[in-house]
């Protein structure tokens, strides 16, 4: 059984700056494509970035775009999300996800693999 955790979260100023990061264990990491996603208070859970399975291929919402980098080491069975330039609207609880379909399918498709989830809080 695949099992996500994340770790990383926090609270942070307006302009700030945080990484996350989240391992997986159970599965052959290399075979998944991973993503990111975040749930607000009072809202649905949205994308946020997916990275493929050989790290060639990135995708990301327009929320995010030129503020997050997603990344990924296949050798440490790890993903990370670079959140750069926060503002009070990024805060949300974030979740690490993996599916075996391709990083553009999570673009529009909830994936199967979900972690706990992370807090991040940017304060004004």
């Amino acid at each position: 059984q695949v099992q996500l955790v994340e770790s990383g979260g926090g609270l942070v100023q307006t302009g700030g700056s945080l990484r996350l990061s989240c391992a997986i264990s159970g599965g052959t990491f290399s075979l998944y494509a991973m993503g990111w996603f975040r749930q607000a208070p009072g809202k649905e859970r949205e994308f946020v970035a997916a990275i493929s399975r050989s790290a060639i291929s990135t995708y990301y919402s327009d929320s995010v775009k030129g503020r997050f980098i997603i990344s990924r080491n296949n050798a440490k069975n790890a993903v990370y999300l670079q959140m750069s330039s926060l503002s009070p609207e990024d805060t949300a609880v974030y979740y690490c996800a993996a599916d075996r379909a391709t990083a553009q399918v999570m673009v529009t498709q909830m994936p199967g693999y979900w972690g706990r989830g992370t807090q991040v809080t940017v304060s004004t």
